[in-house]
């Protein structure tokens, strides 16, 4: 496999986690306006990294990547995860 080759899998690997952690960001600013307690990047930032771990782990797990219940558990996780940074607990 090429470097080129290598790069596009692994940014196919990572795009699903970047566009889920960036429409969660976005969507809490909708939702919370001005008074969300993070900045974007950092909401943003937080989500990819969770959602990146949740995606290396279903492909440990089943052994290959795309699976439906990784999916599901990334946005699970992720959900979970933009309602504690939007102060879930604190409500």
């Amino acid at each position: 496999m090429s470097p080129f080759d290598l790069t596009i899998h692994l940014a196919n690997f990572a795009l699903p986690a970047l566009f889920v952690a960036v429409v969660l960001g976005l969507g809490g600013r909708l939702v919370m306006g001005k008074g969300a307690p993070l900045a974007l990047w950092k909401q943003v930032g937080i989500n990819f990294v969770a959602a990146l771990v949740v995606l290396a782990g279903g492909l440990a797990y089943f052994g290959r990547d795309g699976m439906m219940a990784t999916y599901a558990a990334l946005a699970v996780v992720c959900g979970v995860l933009q309602w504690l940074l939007a102060g879930g607990l604190r409500r």
